[in-house]
């Protein structure tokens, strides 16, 4: 039988954990932060830990569709996270999450970062620009992204203007596929970003090998998409026990061993991992809280995850 991430946690914590998780937030906060991460090129510091939306907040108008992802939101913000990514390609989510964080007062409080997403030519992207504004209620966009390497030199052109105008912070580009990585390369060589986004993780550690180190080299903060690699971690350690040497590096849950991987990488800036469920939001976090795996950890954690294929 397969266990879900939801059945992971509520055994490994006990029963009635959620609820307590839950009720213990604020104390958890405070007793534990996160680890924060300096931008290579302002030396802003953001915590390490944000959040995704990419089909998690795409659902309709109703306030039981939504209900769970305003408290995402607010546990999200209540524990410290700033950095939200979305995109106005991702359904719906772009808009729910401007309208959710504008109902709680916190749309100024986070990192916004979004993207450029469309072949349409330059006046699409500059369109796609303001109704992200508008839709989070913004003056400014903190990060604006080239998705998916669309049309790079053309909406990097938009958002480098935007930049000049003070409507938005810095520039990135970003991917998620594989088969970018050679383009990615060559853009990371010849642009000057202050973000490079890619899919990174212990299933899929590909970006390690070239771009990863490569934006470092460059003065590139690095984020990192797909974390749990679309969910396959999760099935690749159904019904396993987490190892009891995870504990050395305050590791509580596979959720957090996963993401403690990718935090433990020295270039990585901020891992966004997306949920529309509070309490794998709380996991989540406590991933960028206490100790992380050193070099020799990671080494041990990659050959104990390919020897379960």
């Amino acid at each position: 039988m397969k266990i879900s991430r939801r059945d992971m946690l509520k055994i490994s914590a006990g029963t009635g954990a959620a609820a307590l998780l839950l009720n213990e937030v604020p104390v958890l906060a405070q007793e534990r932060p996160l680890v924060m991460r300096a931008i290579p090129s302002s030396g802003e510091e953001v915590p390490a830990v944000g959040l995704g939306s990419a089909r998690t907040f795409s659902v309709g108008a109703s306030g039981e569709e939504r209900a769970p992802l305003k408290e995402v939101l607010r546990l999200f913000h209540e524990m410290g996270g700033r950095f939200f990514d979305t995109a106005p390609t991702y359904g719906s989510s772009e808009g729910v999450a401007g309208q959710l964080v504008q109902e709680l007062g916190i749309q100024n409080d986070l990192f916004f970062a979004t993207k450029i997403s469309t072949g349409g030519g330059r006046q699409a992207g500059i369109d796609q620009q303001e109704t992200s504004l508008q839709d989070w209620g913004r003056d400014i966009i903190d990060l604006n992204q080239v998705h998916n390497l669309r049309d790079t030199e053309v909406h990097l052109r938009t958002i480098r203007q935007a930049k000049e105008e003070g409507r938005t912070r810095y520039v990135g580009v970003t991917t998620s596929f594989g088969r970018q990585y050679e383009q990615m390369e060559q853009v990371l060589r010849t642009e000057e970003l202050d973000f490079v986004q890619v899919n990174y993780s212990l299933g899929e550690r590909q970006a390690a090998e070239r771009l990863i180190p490569l934006a470092q080299d460059r003065g590139m903060g690095v984020i990192v998409n797909e974390p749990y690699n679309v969910g396959r971690l999760f099935a690749a350690v159904s019904g396993r026990d987490l190892p009891d040497w995870a504990a050395e590096f305050d590791c509580e849950s596979w959720g957090q061993f996963f993401l403690k991987y990718i935090l433990s990488h020295p270039a990585v800036t901020v891992i966004i991992p997306a949920t529309s469920d509070p309490e794998h939001l709380i996991d989540n976090m406590g991933a960028g809280t206490g100790r992380l795996p050193d070099e020799q950890t990671r080494t041990r954690m990659e050959e104990f995850f390919d020897a379960l294929s």
